[in-house]
């Protein structure tokens, strides 16, 4: 074997034949390193013998293959044996140089039954042709798997007999795995393209011809066949809208165009209503190879759900800002009166009469503030989910009577007629007594309002199987249509009368949905429109219940007894100092011994020396705040059996438990109901 030896390509250095046979090598002059190869080659092994024995036929394939510069092999005699030229070594990879007149079935033993149909046929005279054919072969050590182009033409000696077969080929794995790519990263693009989350288009040509549509932009305009159509003719209810005109701007000028939160009327379903969106887009020229234009890319969002909560959070701000206003308003509304009462007391000339009066006027003043303070308290509770009811079992009759006994005083001054329609049987409920009494007061509250003097209200209460019903008539100003839809909605308050005379902070029936809401009820307002009057009603889950059982008299006057709350001794710590002297003063009036003290030291000092029965605590103090204060004070001896009450402004539920943590018996909310300061005195008293 000499294959591995380099012999030089010249027809001279071909040994010499004894017998003159040297010229019979002549076909193998040339050919490159396979031509000089072959020259020097020990065919003994190779089932086509020497070179010399060749038949014409075969030598003259030889000859012109080994001087080609195109791929190529021939296969010849009963065991096809292999010969090949220079450009086919790359295809044969390692398996060259042993290749070299071996048997083709050996060399390409992994293919076999790929191609071995094909050289039967071409064997069989018939010349075949394979484009891109995949096949799988072992040439550098590995399975690779390859693509060729090829045909197979059969090969006739002398006589006619077809003795062999010829192959061109060229392999084409590097074309073949470059368009897969491209192919695959077309369809990566296109899926990309598809779902995209925004619209996407291409339009070519001046009539803005659809090419490309995602799913996106199908959603967007309904699912209609629009690729190949003029945008005009895909389109139609777009036309007078301004955007075909754009379009064609665009192509005209080679200028984008972009546009935010524009709006754009589709008929989006067939033969369906016109529905308004708004999208944000871009217009972009696309250019061809010379630059000009030759067609649109649109690219864009719908940005409808953006678009509406921008425009209800601008709603929304600008009832904030009535709102504020409408909160100046009605606090300066009290302050007014009480700062006019408060400079004429200071004065101190006036009479008794006077003075009561003046008092009368601040008092009432400071608790239609309180309402006010405690309203505006109760809608951010509720929003934020920080009320807890305390339901019970309920009578909504005996519910319905304690909320006219409130609204009573405003029915009677503005001379309305009350007609109340109860139901003639227990209409009972879960829930919380006092957030149903407030939840009914306000709807009575607004009725009494909202009716010119005079006027007629009906408060009617129903049961009808597993629902209980409060329903609110009266025939006053009534609700505009396009108020009604948001009249339970906060800061909503509809322009009932010119001069806003009846005030009000556009929070009550946001607050009476919330709490009918968590008694897992429903409410309703009903009005014919300005001047005919509204209803409202409320719907809660009745209960059948047996018949409560009727309380002993003299059991419930002695829960209901009120024990002397007198001379007990009593310390306000306050650091607003006017509070802490005007409670002390109306502590006093009532007999008991007050002390005051404006901060915790000063309070643990007094304590520790006066043991007072009672002990006010503001929670705010400079120096430590009411929680520590409470703690060091059950810690002194002397005052362990103390009453300790928190008198605070924070009001919410978590201060609360804090108190409780803290040690206080009571929690008072400012500016405490004087009652409710007595029940904590005379809850004192018992325990003394």
């Amino acid at each position: 074997m000499q294959d591995n030896v380099s012999v030089p390509d010249n027809a001279s250095l071909l040994p010499a034949a004894p017998d003159g046979a040297g010229g019979e090598l002549m076909f193998l002059s040339g050919g490159g390193e396979l031509g000089a190869m072959m020259r020097a080659h020990d065919w003994s092994a190779s089932p086509l013998g020497d070179p010399r024995t060749w038949p014409q036929a075969l030598r003259t394939v030889v000859g012109l293959m080994i001087n080609s510069k195109f791929p190529m092999f021939v296969a010849w005699g009963p065991e096809l044996g292999f010969l090949y030229n220079d450009s086919y070594r790359e295809i044969l990879g390692d398996k060259h140089p042993a290749a070299l007149g071996g048997r083709f079935h050996d060399i390409w033993a992994e293919i076999w039954d790929d191609i071995h149909p094909l050289i039967e046929r071409a064997l069989r005279g018939e010349a075949t042709y394979a484009d891109r054919m995949y096949l799988v072969m072992n040439r550098r050590g590995y399975q690779e798997p390859t693509w060729f182009t090829f045909s197979y033409s059969p090969v006739r000696d002398e006589t006619g007999v077809i003795a062999g077969m010829y192959c061109a080929c060229v392999e084409v794995t590097e074309q073949v795995l470059a368009e897969k790519y491209r192919n695959e990263e077309n369809e990566r693009f296109r899926a990309l393209f598809e779902q995209a989350p925004g619209i996407v288009a291409v339009l070519r040509g001046p009539e803005h011809v659809f090419e490309l549509t995602n799913q996106s932009y199908m959603q967007l305009v309904g699912h209609r066949p629009i690729t190949g159509k003029r945008a005009r003719e895909a389109l139609p209810e777009i036309v007078g809208q301004g955007f075909f005109e754009l379009l064609d701007r665009v192509y005209a000028t080679g200028e984008p165009f972009v546009g935010h939160a524009l709006p754009v009327r589709l008929q989006r379903e067939p033969e369906g209503p016109l529905e308004e969106r708004y999208i944000d887009f871009v217009y972009q020229p696309i250019r061809d190879v010379n630059g000009a234009v030759s067609g649109i890319f649109v690219e864009g969002s719908d940005v409808t759900a953006r678009k509406l909560v921008e425009d209800e959070l601008r709603a929304t701000n600008r009832q904030k800002d009535q709102f504020l206003a409408m909160l100046a308003h009605e606090l300066r509304n009290p302050l007014a009166p009480i700062m006019t009462a408060a400079q004429l007391l200071k004065l101190g000339r006036l009479d008794p009469k006077s003075t009561a009066n003046a008092s009368e006027i601040i008092v009432r003043q400071a608790e239609h503030m309180t309402d006010l303070v405690n309203d505006l308290l109760d809608v951010s509770r509720v929003t934020r989910g920080l009320v807890t009811l305390e339901k019970e079992e309920l009578d909504l009759n005996a519910i319905v009577a304690a909320a006219v006994e409130q609204v009573r005083p405003l029915i009677d001054t503005r001379r309305h007629a009350l007609t109340l329609q109860l139901s003639g049987q227990p209409a009972r409920v879960i829930g919380d007594r006092t957030r149903l009494v407030q939840v009914i007061s306000n709807i009575l509250n607004n009725a009494a309002k909202y009716t010119a003097p005079g006027g007629r209200i009906v408060l009617a209460v129903t049961v009808d199987g597993e629902r209980a019903t409060v329903a609110v008539r009266d025939n006053g100003v009534g609700i505009a249509p396009e108020v009604l839809p948001y009249i339970f909605d906060l800061f909503t308050q509809a322009e009932r009368t010119p001069d806003r005379s009846q005030g009000g902070l556009g929070i009550g029936l946001a607050l009476v949905k919330s709490l009918v809401a968590l008694h897992g009820g429903t409410v309703h307002a009903h009005s014919d429109g300005l001047g005919q009057g509204s209803e409202f009603s409320l719907v809660l889950p009745s209960v059948i219940l047996p018949p409560a059982a009727v309380p002993d008299p003299a059991a419930a006057a002695a829960a209901n007894a009120v024990p002397d709350n007198g001379n007990l001794r009593v310390l306000v710590v306050d650091d607003n100092a006017d509070a802490a002297q005007m409670l002390a003063a109306l502590l006093e009036v009532q007999g008991h011994a007050v002390s005051v003290e404006y901060d915790a030291r000063g309070a643990l000092a007094r304590a520790r020396h006066e043991h007072p029965d009672v002990l006010l605590l503001d929670i705010g103090l400079p120096d430590m705040d009411g929680y520590e204060l409470a703690r060091r004070l059950r810690a002194q001896p002397e005052n362990a059996g103390a009453t300790l009450v928190a008198l605070t402004g924070y009001g919410q539920s978590q201060d609360r438990q804090e108190a409780r943590r803290a040690g206080f018996d009571h929690y008072l909310v400012k500016p405490a109901d004087l009652n409710e300061v007595n029940d904590v005195l005379a809850q004192a008293e018992a325990r003394r």
